[in-house]
């Protein structure tokens, strides 16, 4: 048989049910290959970077491997970008891309490049089949590493001419591996031990504490000993009922700063991820001086990785909670019991009060014109349903968001690991494939939403039910906060205008923008209409956009 259908076979016997790409000349042969594969839906993208996007988000939300298909070097490096994105996040993707006819590798052709140096350094693993008796056991080492913990994409460049040799080397069925490690016995204990002299822990959980189902047995280990739970800076899921008490928010993005949220914290848990990605330096460690940190991961290969650690223990995320939780319930003396629940009616009482002021911040800048961000996001929650899953972009309104929302775990939250923009409207893809029975909102800067705006088209394309909302300051508000934050850290000593910040001379027309890719759209100049409008944009099922006049930097 031909090298495609062994390619094609391997993606079936994989379970893979989509395929997001861009297509070209070199991938040819996959494309035409896929009348004969009904069970493969290929979801067209207009850029590259959108098929990576789609897909990453895809994987985060199904939890399956899926499949991104690129073209050659220009495509690769459109897509190289996203393929960051997806490998802070963890997602488990086989991207491919065609490559030239080898017999053509000396003479330079067009658009040839080395694929397989340029995916690397953004991949788990890079390699080119170099022959057609190869595609069968690369693609099944292919779907191996991108679900090893750490999950994370890897590349197959596919040239041409090797699709279309003769093989008789079969696809393989995938590998039955049952990769979810009980927790060594004595690591519970020393970590149970460490937690019953805790007077004031803290828990930092991570993606994987979602992506394991655990966040229930956070709940339970959070409650147990009364410890406050913090969310990373950027993040794809939230890991924790945001509405819990014991719930505080997402940790800023320097040294000093994450030190002085954790305050007097005398131990601090890590769960599931990376811990810590920081924007700014600052002297000093994440935590508090004289604080025990514990860690518990899926693999060794983050366990102690940026932190020295007092106890820590490789296992699956939810079994492990869960374990230690129970071990900590067993253990507890009378006196912990009762601490942890001082502590727990503690931090209820802090809850109700930050409640109340952050009334207090709405109320206050209700009536402000452009809206206020406080207030565009109480006017989203009004207007959206209970069981709306949110796709985050929305960067310097994404506290008001976290405020206005309540996330109760796994498939209600997705937002960008990595920090490049432009993977909200494109994610929003990934995600409605992956959960077409919720409705599916994308919340995005105006800036951000243009790095991916081709995603409108494809969402009209394949009929996907997404409300894209466009914040529209016109600026890049972000940057403008980060110049004030350099200002300050590295004592410039400018006061310039803020350079090249403004998306302005001329401004965008996003309902024009929407309306040529054949997404029906309405811009939103008063906050009292931003409710029904988003509520009609639900209703429509059908993909449509909101573009929010808000207020710029003040």
């Amino acid at each position: 048989m031909r090298g495609r259908r062994v390619l094609m076979e391997s993606f079936v016997s994989h379970g893979v049910r989509h395929i997001f790409g861009n297509p070209g000349t070199t991938e040819t042969p996959l494309l035409d290959s896929l009348p004969a594969f009904p069970q493969l839906e290929y979801i067209m993208a207009l850029h590259e970077g959108v098929a990576v996007s789609a897909a990453s988000f895809y994987a985060q939300a199904s939890g399956r491997v899926t499949v991104a298909n690129l073209h050659v070097a220009p495509g690769l490096g459109n897509g190289i970008g996203s393929l960051y994105g997806a490998l802070k996040a963890g997602s488990p993707v086989v991207v491919t891309a065609g490559q030239q006819d080898t017999r053509m590798r000396l003479k330079n052709p067009l658009l040839g490049h080395d694929l397989v140096a340029m995916a690397a350094p953004v991949t788990k693993w890079s390699v080119q089949i170099e022959r057609a008796d190869e595609i069968a056991p690369i693609m099944r080492r292919a779907f191996k590493v991108a679900t090893d913990a750490p999950q994370g994409p890897v590349f197959v460049s596919l040239p041409i001419d090797v699709m279309e040799q003769e093989t008789a080397v079969d696809a393989l069925a995938p590998d039955n591996l049952w990769r979810s490690t009980r927790p060594d016995p004595a690591g519970i204990e020393a970590l149970v031990a460490l937690l019953l002299k805790s007077k004031k822990p803290a828990i930092i959980a991570g993606d994987d504490v979602a992506r394991s189902g655990g966040e229930q047995a956070l709940v339970a280990l959070t409650e147990v000993i009364g410890a406050t739970v913090w969310f990373e800076g950027l993040r794809h899921h939230a890991p924790f009922p945001t509405s819990h008490p014991n719930y505080r928010q997402s940790l800023p993005g320097d040294a000093r700063q994450v030190r002085k949220a954790l305050g007097d914290t005398d131990l601090v848990l890590l769960i599931g991820g990376p811990f810590f990605e920081d924007i700014w330096f600052a002297p000093g460690g994440h935590i508090p001086d004289g604080a025990s940190v514990l860690q518990i991961e899926a693999s060794a290969e983050r366990l102690a990785l940026n932190n020295r650690l007092d106890a820590g223990i490789v296992g699956d995320i939810a079994v492990s909670v869960s374990a230690l939780s129970e071990a900590v319930h067993a253990k507890a003396s009378a006196d912990f019991r009762q601490a942890a629940q001082n502590r727990n009616a503690a931090l209820a009482e802090l809850q109700a009060k930050e409640k109340e002021a952050y009334r207090a911040r709405v109320e206050k800048s209700w009536d402000r014109q452009p809206t206020a961000m406080p207030r565009v996001t109480a006017e989203l929650r009004r207007g959206l349903p209970d069981d709306v899953v949110i796709v985050d972009e929305s960067i310097t309104a994404s506290l008001d968001l976290a405020r206005a929302f309540d996330y109760r775990g796994f498939g209600d939250y997705f937002g960008g690991r990595g920090g490049g923009i432009g993977q909200g409207l494109a994610g929003a893809i990934g995600v409605k494939v992956a959960m077409p029975d919720r409705p599916v909102v994308a919340i995005s800067g105006d800036g951000s939403a243009m790095y991916a705006i081709q995603a409108l088209w494809t969402a009209a394309h394949h009929k996907l039910a997404i409300v894209f909302v466009v914040l529209a300051n016109r600026e890049y508000r972000i940057l403008k906060h980060n110049v004030d934050v350099w200002r300050q850290n590295f004592e410039a000593g400018t006061q310039h205008p803020y350079q090249y910040m403004d998306i302005t001379g001329p401004a965008l027309d996003f309902v024009h923008l929407a309306a040529g890719m054949g997404v029906e759209a309405v811009r939103v100049e008063k906050a009292d209409d931003i409710a029904g409008a988003v509520a009609k944009a639900v209703a429509a099922q059908r993909p449509y956009l909101v573009e929010i006049a808000i207020e710029g930097k003040r």
